[in-house]
């Protein structure tokens, strides 16, 4: 049975998106992220939703309503962080990936030169 704290690709893609997005981390935001560090797989802006309430629900993130803008025809934006929790639960998923890229890269090769 997996731990609560362990995260599936898609969780690892979205904790990302927000990590690197900072304080612009919003649902749209985030979809495009995920979009680009997934290589132009489509993820639904609802796909997306989902996985952030089900982090939230971890207590890997958390959310806030920004204030409500003109742009947004005076609508609040929900805004994302990653708490501690998630930050060490995406190290450790970092941390794995390394470890297996280390031990089948003597075998494959390094896998950019063939993705490029």
């Amino acid at each position: 049975m997996p731990r609560s704290d362990s995260l599936g690709q898609f969780e690892q893609l979205v904790l990302t998106a927000i990590v690197t997005l900072g304080d612009n981390a919003y649902g749209v935001t985030i979809q495009k992220t995920v979009h680009q560090l997934a290589s132009s797989k489509a993820a639904t802006l609802g796909a997306i939703y989902v996985a952030l309430d089900r982090l939230e629900d971890k207590g890997l993130v958390s959310s806030w309503l920004s204030e409500p803008t003109a742009a947004r025809g005076g609508r609040a934006k929900r805004c994302y962080r990653v708490e501690a929790p998630g930050e060490r639960a995406l190290k450790e998923s970092l941390a794995t990936a390394r470890r297996m890229a280390n031990s089948v890269m003597p075998i494959w090769g390094d896998p950019h030169k063939e993705l490029g």
